[in-house]
């Protein structure tokens, strides 16, 4: 049996089955844009740990379609994931003599560094959305205060919000698919929590949902908005303000950068943001806390 053959039979039966969607179409994505070119005509016993370590090292160093460049680390990452999930289960189903697949090496992921807001931007951004027109963009100050990721935000509902108690609750999420918006479970099991809201912030959602012709929180025209044109709005924000291009992604760091300067513990804020555990928190946020830290120190020299 040829490689290409048994990964359409595993990606049906096996994975399509058992994963998210979005799963199901990152690993189908994988397959269409890498491995089916280089390896489609391998016999699927072929695959020799050799053969496999020189396919991941000529990814490396032009895998990229575009660019003729090499692939991210984190993209052939994703590829030796296709490819071990794939080879393992062929094995267990006695479909290949041997499995070889865990002898490859994987490329070392590069940490991205955390980019924020500084309270000054923050500060403006609050601003025009606050002054604007656009009620959609309001999605952008519940995250500057929550720590929301954006698939978090947009499927987000009125319902999910309990203005009595001044909570929000997580419970799904969402990204853009082949036909419009796919709303799904959160990222992962940690996900689905409860924030408590700044009190300062309630009157400013009450007042929103009294014009909301939608049962989302953000929408546009009483319909909710794909990810990629809410993402597109943030940067048309940002060059407006001239403010330095930063990822949406960065309004979660600005919350937790912001949380730990005011004094929360790394436990609360990484049930906030909805971690695995603590040390993710930490680890992601080291470079925050010890200015905070030194920020403190500073503050206690001056007693002497």
């Amino acid at each position: 049996m040829k490689y290409i053959e048994w990964l359409n039979i595993w990606l049906e039966n096996y994975i399509k089955p058992s994963v998210k969607v979005r799963t199901y179409e990152r690993y189908s994505l994988v397959i269409d844009k890498h491995i089916a070119k280089a390896l489609c005509e391998y016999e699927i016993n072929a695959l020799s740990a050799l053969v496999l370590q020189n396919y991941i090292t000529q990814l490396l160093q032009n895998g990229n379609c575009k660019t003729g460049r090499g692939l991210s680390a984190n993209s052939v990452n994703a590829v030796i994931s296709v490819i071990q999930g794939s080879l393992k289960t062929a094995h267990l189903l006695g479909l290949t003599k041997e499995y070889t697949a865990d002898k490859l090496k994987r490329p070392k992921l590069k940490e991205k560094p955390v980019e924020c807001f500084t309270l000054a931007e923050q500060k403006q951004i609050e601003q025009a959305v606050l002054n604007g027109k656009k009620d959609k963009l309001y999605g952008i100050i519940l995250c500057l205060y929550s720590g929301l990721r954006i698939g978090e935000l947009i499927a987000l509902q009125w319902s999910d919000i309990d203005f009595a108690k001044g909570i929000l609750t997580v419970s799904k999420s969402c990204h853009d698919g082949k036909d419009g918006l796919v709303i799904d479970e959160p990222k992962t099991a940690t996900s689905r929590r409860v924030i408590p809201l700044p009190k300062q912030l309630l009157p400013i959602l009450k007042a929103k949902k009294k014009n909301s012709r939608s049962s989302y929180f953000v929408s546009a025209k009483g319909s909710a908005v794909a990810v990629r044109s809410y993402q597109r709005s943030f940067e048309l924000l940002l060059k407006k303000l001239k403010i330095t291009h930063k990822g949406f992604h960065s309004l979660r760091h600005t919350f937790a950068t912001r949380a730990l300067e005011c004094g929360m513990d790394v436990k609360t804020l990484s049930e906030i943001l909805g971690h695995k555990n603590p040390t993710v928190t930490l680890n992601r946020y080291a470079h925050s806390l010890m200015e905070h830290k030194a920020d403190m120190m500073n503050r206690l020299g001056k007693l002497l």
